[in-house]
């Protein structure tokens, strides 16, 4: 067993105090390798906790950079984070937490060429990502690699948390998500808003899930799903069975490659899809980019509008000039004196909402209606740089 030395036993002494732990549990803490798939509102707590709690090698994995819309969660980082790669920001701030650990960033995140072969160099996986696609891909990642998966989940003021390990008899990811629900239907946080501390509950527990599957203490939650209601502080634990059909009960399990293309895990997204008609094969195209919603607006020639379809209080933090504000609720009292003489351009936060917007008017009888790729958000990043973000 290798040795804690004093200024270890010194720092983690609450932890040896602790029979369920003990030196023999914070030297496990010491061996182990963990890696935070996503330095954002789960990763941020998790990860501190974690490098607190004296875990040997840190790996933080995101492609992501800081935007001031993340701060009132993502405490890795500050104001002076803004801009710098996520894992730049955490790897400095979770050094000032604890020296003695040995960090290492991923910032190319975490894609269908890497995902094995990174998985494979850690102990645990500690999945703080926000969308479907990226989920199933941790969870196909670490069935190949035969790693747990610490699964965290917010939405606005709801969590949810398990542990996904089907090398230990428990069921996977898929086991309890079979299929990702359709495109578009799930808004993401950036379209209905999350509360920041719940963030800091659901991470917290994720970093002590690790914390019991490396130490082996009390009752880690595979077979479980742990649903948390931060209104009524109310926490509800689900079983959730393994699916003698799934993948990971199948003999496919012994199969070495990820078993879905990028395109596939990119559709599991759930973010609206991203058609291959563009402005120059089709005079309407069901969706353009904000470089072609540009164009189109600057053409005195087109007849174009731009309805946003935002709330009134995202409206107000930015706003496109020329937009008509239309709350996506208010659409179908709207729709009988929308024009159907112009090109009308539909335009949200990310573009979830409009391209729902855009399905029912065009079943609605408009043929010209087009989404606007990536929302107000991609405005804001290619167009506009000093446009505030939310």
């Amino acid at each position: 067993m290798d040795s804690l030395s004093p200024t270890e036993l010194a720092r983690y002494s609450r932890h040896v105090l602790l029979p369920e732990i003990g030196r023999e549990g914070q030297t496990k803490l010491k061996k182990a390798r963990v890696l935070i798939v996503g330095a954002g509102g789960l990763g941020s707590p998790a990860a501190l906790y974690l490098a607190a709690a004296g875990i040997g090698t840190l790996g933080i994995a995101d492609f992501d950079k800081v935007e001031a819309s993340n701060l009132h969660r993502q405490l890795l980082h500050t104001d002076k984070s803004v801009g710098l790669s996520k894992t730049a920001s955490a790897s400095s701030r979770l050094a000032e937490t604890n020296p003695l650990i040995n960090l290492v960033p991923h910032p190319e995140g975490i894609t269908l060429s890497n995902a094995v072969e990174i998985f494979s160099d850690y102990d645990v996986i500690v999945d703080g990502t926000d969308n479907f696609g990226a989920r199933y891909l941790n969870a196909d990642a670490a069935r190949l690699t035969g790693r747990p998966v610490v699964f965290g989940s917010v939405y606005r003021f709801e969590g949810q948390l398990s542990v996904f390990a089907p090398h230990l008899g428990g069921p996977c990811y898929r086991c309890l998500f079979p299929e990702p629900p359709p495109a578009g239907s799930v808004p993401g946080c950036g379209e209905v808003g999350v509360l920041g501390a719940l963030c800091g509950v659901i991470g917290s527990w994720q970093a002590l899930e690790a914390i019991k599957l490396i130490t082996g203490a009390g009752e880690v939650l595979i077979g479980r799903l742990l649903t948390y209601d931060a209104l009524s502080q109310s926490v509800n634990t689900l079983k959730v069975p393994t699916k003698p059909d799934c993948r990971c009960q199948s003999q496919q399990s012994t199969e070495t490659n990820l078993p879905l293309s990028a395109a596939d895990y990119s559709a599991a997204s759930c973010s609206p899809s991203s058609p291959t008609q563009t402005m120059s094969n089709i005079e309407h195209p069901l969706e353009v980019s904000v470089q072609e919603t540009k164009q189109l607006l600057d053409d005195p020639t087109k007849a174009t509008l731009l309805i946003d379809v935002r709330e009134p209080h995202e409206f107000a933090l930015c706003k496109i000039e020329g937009a008509a504000l239309i709350p996506m609720r208010q659409i179908p009292e709207h729709t009988p004196t929308l024009p159907r003489d112009q090109h009308l351009l539909v335009l949200c936060h990310h573009g979830g909402r409009s391209m729902r917007v855009v399905e029912y008017l065009r079943s609605q009888g408009f043929a010209a209606v087009t989404n606007v790729r990536g929302g107000i958000h991609a405005w804001a990043n290619e167009l506009e740089p000093d446009m505030i973000r939310y």
